[in-house]
């Protein structure tokens, strides 16, 4: 259930089969290169989507420093259809304070006659959270980046 006073959304029509958006996502070197707003460089520390299973990402702006990014930890992932992850906890499993605010974020992948409706809900604990992701630039952010997962897989099938 979405509530909008505590939850950020964003959908789109990806025009590629679910495999690809998923692989996008569960490959390591895939998801290096759109997990970040370009021109942010992003490096894969730890990819493990299962459940329990780790997401360490970290980020840089030059392409030689890099600082953390995410620190997360996968909930949920049924395969092809659905990935659920939570920064409130860290890969080792314990309580984290994640800057700028604790998120669990699900991602669901549906069939649709274009090719593949993706869905992202950002969940948070509290108005205030969500507010603040909403003021951070939620929207620019993760459509930015949506987008650039969107033409990663959408090529894909033009090689």
């Amino acid at each position: 259930m979405i509530d909008p006073e505590l939850d950020l959304t964003l959908q789109r029509i990806i025009r590629a089969p679910r495999q690809r958006i998923w692989d996008a996502w569960t490959k390591p070197e895939q998801l290096a290169k759109w997990w970040t707003p370009s021109p942010t460089v992003t490096r894969v520390e730890r990819l493990e989507p299962r459940p329990g299973g780790a997401l360490v990402t970290q980020m840089s702006d030059d392409g030689d420093t890099f600082v953390p990014h995410m620190d997360a930890v996968f909930l949920v992932v049924d395969d092809h259809e659905r990935l659920v992850f939570t920064n409130a906890i860290d890969s080792s499993w314990r309580p984290a304070e994640p800057a700028p605010v604790p998120m669990t974020a699900e991602i669901t992948l549906c069939e649709h006659p274009d090719g593949t409706e993706y869905s992202v809900v950002v969940r948070h604990g509290n108005p205030s959270d969500r507010e603040q992701h909403h003021d951070l630039g939620f929207y620019d952010g993760w459509g930015s980046v949506t987008a650039a997962l969107a033409a990663l897989v959408e090529n894909e099938g033009s090689r």
